[in-house]
C-alpha cells in the first residue's frame, strides 16, 4: 500500500505493537551544484507538507530549533503565510519571495504501510521449523499467518532547495519503524534529517 495516509498518522502510531526504531535513511542524493550554494547568514525556511496542521507546526518549528542551533535564520512556513495560499505554487511563490527565502528544507511523509517483522517464534512455528512442515505449507498459502509481527513503516522525503536558483541540492528517503507517538516521530525525523544535512555540508555546525 503506497499512499499518502496522513489523516490516520498519529492512530496509526500509537496502535504499533512492536520495538519502534529512529529514522534510517535508505537513500541520498547530493547536486553537484550544491557546493557553490551557502545559507550562512540568509534565511531558510523550514516546511513541512502535510495536510495534518499539527504535524505540520510541531514539525516545522522543530526543524527550525534544530536549524537555528547550527547557526542558520531558519523560520517556520507556517508563519510566513495563511495555510490556504501554500496549497499551490503560483499563490505561494509570492509569500517566498516576499519574505526574502534563500533556502528550503521541506520534509514530506509519503507513505505509512504495515510490513511483515520476522522473529524467532516464526522460525519455530509447525510451518517452518521442518522441512515437510514448510513443504506443505508453502505450497498451501503465500500469506505468512501466524508467527510474526507487522511493522508500521513511515516514510518521509527530506528536500533542501535553493529559492533563487529554483532547483534541488539535496534529497533523501527515510523509513521509520512503530513510532511510539507522534511528537516522538517528528522529534527524531527532524534531528536525523539535519544531522543528515550535516553530514552533506548543507547544514552549519
Amino acid at each position: 500500500m503506497r499512499r499518502l495516509l496522513l489523516t490516520i498518522l498519529p492512530a496509526t502510531m500509537l496502535a504499533a505493537a512492536v520495538v519502534s526504531a529512529a529514522p534510517d535513511f535508505k537513500s541520498v542524493w547530493k547536486s553537484p551544484d550544491a557546493a557553490q550554494v551557502s545559507f550562512a547568514g540568509k534565511k531558510i525556511a523550514a516546511l513541512v507538507i502535510t495536510q495534518d496542521d499539527s504535524l505540520r507546526m510541531s514539525g516545522e518549528e522543530a526543524l527550525v530549533r534544530e536549524l537555528t542551533a547550527r547557526g542558520l535564520q531558519a523560520v517556520p512556513t507556517y508563519r510566513m503565510a495563511p495555510k490556504e495560499v501554500l496549497q499551490s505554487a503560483e499563490s505561494a511563490r509570492g509569500w517566498f519571495e516576499k519574505a526574502g527565502v534563500e533556502g528550503v528544507v521541506a520534509l514530506r511523509p509519503v507513505s505509512s504501510e504495515k510490513r511483515i517483522a520476522y522473529n524467532d517464534s516464526l522460525w519455530m512455528s509447525p510451518s517452518y521449523n521442518t522441512f515437510w512442515g514448510y513443504y506443505g505449507y508453502s505450497y498451501s498459502t503465500v500469506v505468512v499467518i501466524g508467527g510474526a509481527d507487522r511493522d508500521t513503516v513511515i516514510t518521509v522525503e527530506s528536500l533542501i532547495f535553493s529559492v533563487p536558483r529554483n532547483q534541488l541540492l539535496w534529497a533523501g528517503v527515510s523509513e521509520t519503524r512503530n513510532p511510539k507517538t507522534l511528537q516522538t516521530f517528528i522529534g527524531d525525523l527532524v534531528k536525523q534529517s539535519v544531522k543528515e544535512l550535516e553530514k552533506q555540508g548543507l547544514a552549519g555546525k
